[in-house]
């Protein structure tokens, strides 16, 4: 079921179909570095994550992480979306990019109607938590209009995070 769109990008709950797409996802180089390796080695264990997160989210809080796909070819490029986690008071946006498709305005694309959509639902405030190291992320946020606001370490966790954000 579509989300929101953009001129190239449907933003779309993710399906357990989407399981494929997901384990290629969630095993590329830059989700392992920057968002940390959640264990997907199979279909199962991507449909698994797809329906205790993003599915599970949208039972709790009427918002998730939405599969990003472009019009042009309904191909699968991304996740990016809401999500309320543990150790944050706001709720944050996150996005990923298949690393063949970053680089081309996309993750802006998508994480700019995700902030409309977030406005529109009646939100108040976005924050976004980054790795120091990610610079491309950092830049994104910058480019969105997010300021940092300081450092985060979330519950169970050790590495502390840049914490960005943003006030409607």
């Amino acid at each position: 079921m579509k989300v929101t769109e953009t001129s190239r990008l449907v933003l779309r709950l993710v399906e357990e179909t989407d399981a494929g797409f997901i384990m290629k996802l969630l095993n590329e180089p830059g989700w392992l570095q920057y968002i940390g390796d959640k264990g997907i080695r199979t279909i199962d264990d991507a449909k698994g994550y797809i329906m205790n997160v993003p599915r599970a989210m949208y039972e709790r809080e009427g918002f998730g992480l939405y599969l990003t796909e472009r019009k042009e070819d309904h191909a699968p490029i991304g996740l990016c979306g809401l999500i309320k986690r543990e150790g944050l008071e706001d709720v944050d946006i996150g996005f990923a990019i298949l690393s063949d498709h970053q680089s081309q305005g996309y993750a802006y694309e998508a994480a700019r109607a995700t902030l409309d959509l977030a406005k529109d639902i009646g939100i108040k405030r976005v924050v976004a938590i980054t790795t120091k190291d990610n610079e491309s992320s950092s830049k994104l946020l910058e480019k969105l209009d997010m300021q940092l606001e300081g450092y985060v370490t979330l519950p169970n966790d050790t590495e502390e995070l840049k914490k960005y954000g943003l006030n409607f």
